[in-house]
């Protein structure tokens, strides 16, 4: 960002009054926010994707790997009455993936859900781990499976999860034609990617097929594609500009700032007053925490809005 005279020590002065977000007032990287009032639950739409859901979501892959996480590990009963309680608050967004092993859970919990309202999101995996079997199968005939899995006809977005190569939109190119066609015959919505390199962020800014990214973003750059959220905020902004739908998750840093309530507050005042970020997910534990952030939203967003 070398047309502002941002700097390290201006930004982390900053973070402490919870302002820094208007340190990206320039015109050359903030954007119209959607956002307005104090509801976390309002509808925002998600770049120009034609999908609508909650400014605030729930992620269902806290230390998750090899289809497992922290949802599908406690009581199978605890897990479904938190995605329960996520619905009966307000949250119509949910956030899944084959690595983390949430569809069955998201299943049974839907069987007291209005699947309408309801925006699902789950995630491919094309890389070698991250689950059981080595197999990598046509993206068609594994969101089949995503589909009896979730017991539901369609799904709202289908991602290629965790990019990192800069050249994966070449590589990955079959796999996203595939998946276009999906959409067109509507048995998914959108498509799009959930990236974790800044280089694989720059490569979707120039693609095309990219309806829905997820990006990394917090003021403090932990757990982020670059260290420095301005170099960060500067390409999802690129993104934003170009009409994909932005959805911002390690707000908390991976959890590493969880602990700490004025970060918190600071990751939430800084994400939502970019205006290039659409919407938020949270992984949440318990139905406190969740309590917590709605709170925590409300504030934020008053101290915006002037509400």
């Amino acid at each position: 960002m070398s047309n502002t005279n941002l700097n390290r020590r201006k930004f982390i002065g900053a973070l402490g009054l919870g302002t820094a977000h208007v340190l990206f007032s320039n015109p050359l990287y903030a954007g119209f926010s959607q956002i307005s009032g104090i509801d976390p639950f309002q509808k925002v739409k998600l770049g120009n994707s034609g999908i609508e859901t909650t400014l605030l979501g729930m992620g269902t892959g806290v230390h998750a790997t090899n289809r497992t996480s922290y949802l599908t590990r406690q009581d199978k009963n605890k897990s479904i009455e938190l995605l329960e309680y996520a619905y009966q608050k307000g949250i119509r967004y949910f956030d899944l993936a084959d690595t983390y092993g949430t569809h069955p859970l998201m299943a049974e919990s839907m069987k007291n859900m209005n699947r309408e309202e309801l925006t699902l999101t789950t995630k491919i995996w094309t890389r070698n781990g991250g689950i059981p079997e080595p197999e990598r199968p046509d993206a068609d005939k594994v969101v089949d499976r995503f589909r009896r899995e979730l017991n539901t006809d369609y799904i709202d977005i289908v991602q290629i999860h965790c990019m990192e190569d800069a050249n994966w939109t070449e590589t990955l190119k079959p796999q996203m034609d595939i998946l276009e066609s999906l959409k067109a015959k509507g048995i998914i919505k959108a498509h799009g990617v959930s990236v974790h390199s800044h280089v694989a962020m720059k490569a979707a800014v120039q693609s095309d097929w990219v309806d829905i990214l997820h990006a990394r973003i917090n003021p403090y750059g932990i757990a982020m594609d670059k260290p420095e959220p301005q170099e960060v905020v500067e390409v999802i902004q690129q993104l934003h500009n170009s009409g994909k739908g932005i959805i911002g998750m390690k707000l908390v840093g991976d959890g590493k700032l969880r602990n700490d309530s004025e970060k918190i507050d600071n990751s939430l005042r800084f994400v939502l007053g970019l205006g290039c970020v659409d919407m938020m997910i949270v992984g949440f534990e318990d139905k406190a925490q969740i309590d917590n952030y709605v709170k925590r939203m409300e504030t934020a967003l008053g101290e915006m809005n002037g509400g």
